[in-house]
């Protein structure tokens, strides 16, 4: 798998579906944290997801320690709002864990401030928008590492 799409304490079904259905066409590992915002077999996840939902590589975890404990010395980047450098500008590497925070809140405060070197943003360019929609953001960062990865 080239790459690993990371959410953490995901909250609106259709935004994971959605994120599940680009996991798939891109080849790349799907980690869903909890506690969630839906529960697993809602239907707006399935209709999303369509029927390629049991065809997914996911791996689920029942909280944050569960995440990190489980991969230990994996390679991980960080995405936020607050991040200090472009997505662009992340070393992307096959089996690197790409991290996203949830759609209220995006990723807690602690890991922003333990991984702040590890923490990159993509840009906005209108001051009027704070945030991008979490599966538009998985999709850019997502598909920017496998063009790097020359993987397309």
């Amino acid at each position: 798998m080239p790459l690993n799409i990371v959410l953490i304490e995901p909250e609106i079904p259709n935004n994971t579906g959605n994120i599940g259905r680009l996991a798939l066409a891109s080849g790349s590992k799907l980690h869903l944290v909890k506690p969630f915002g839906f529960e697993i077999d809602d239907t707006r996840l399935k209709r999303a997801g369509l029927d390629y939902w049991q065809h997914l590589d996911i791996l689920y975890y029942e909280n944050i320690e569960e995440f990190f404990d489980k991969n230990k010395g994996a390679n991980m980047v960080f995405l936020s709002s607050h991040g200090s450098k472009t997505h662009w500008e992340i070393p992307f590497e096959d089996d690197m864990f790409i991290i996203f925070g949830k759609e209220s809140v995006g990723l807690p405060k602690d890991i922003i401030a333990n991984f702040s070197k590890k923490t990159y943003k993509i840009p906005i360019y209108n001051s009027n928008v704070r945030s991008l929609n979490l599966a538009n953001a998985v999709g850019i960062v997502i598909y920017e590492g496998l063009k790097q990865l020359n993987e397309l």
